[in-house]
């Protein structure tokens, strides 16, 4: 698995405004994310819930993305418009729910199928949330077990127990 885009948001867009318009903070695009063991990632609007949150932080295929545009004709979007903050290519998953795994030498216990949100059709194009669900493709939430650092280079490896 390789990660191919690092993203952040230090304020909630979404959360907390069903009903409403949608905030207005967009996601930031990072070479590296400094992720503290416990906590997520510094500067993300969950780095400051409490302990042991499952959306520490959050995954998604690119090869979902590129279905997404092919499927939906939206060429435009890029894959932070799914506000996940690790964009990754070459793995599944929805297999790594309830798996430890390593990502360059950061360890996480995939926590839970990211569901996808009311608000991805909006964000993204008609359709998307029909999509993600009927391929069960939202993306993971993730505990981060250890500290470190992500950049924007490949390597990964399943954790053994």
């Amino acid at each position: 698995m390789e990660i191919v885009k690092l993203c952040l948001s230090p304020a909630h867009v979404y959360s907390g405004h069903f009903g409403r318009p949608a905030g207005t903070t967009p996601m930031r695009i990072c070479a590296q994310l400094r992720i503290e063991a416990g906590r997520g990632i510094e500067g993300d609007r969950y780095h400051e819930s409490p302990g042991g949150h499952e959306g520490q932080v959050t995954f998604f295929a690119e090869e979902t993305w590129l279905r997404l545009r092919q499927s939906l004709g939206r060429r435009d979007a890029g894959p932070e418009v799914f506000r996940r903050n690790v964009i990754v290519r070459g793995g599944d998953l929805n297999a790594l729910i309830g798996e430890e795994f390593e990502l360059q030498g950061v360890r996480f216990q995939g926590a839970a199928y990211c569901k996808p949100c009311f608000w991805m059709d909006q964000a993204f194009a008609p359709g998307t949330l029909a999509a993600l669900t009927a391929w069960k493709a939202g993306g993971l939430r993730a505990r981060a077990l250890t500290g470190g650092g992500l950049s924007l280079a490949p390597e990964v490896s399943r954790c053994s127990a």
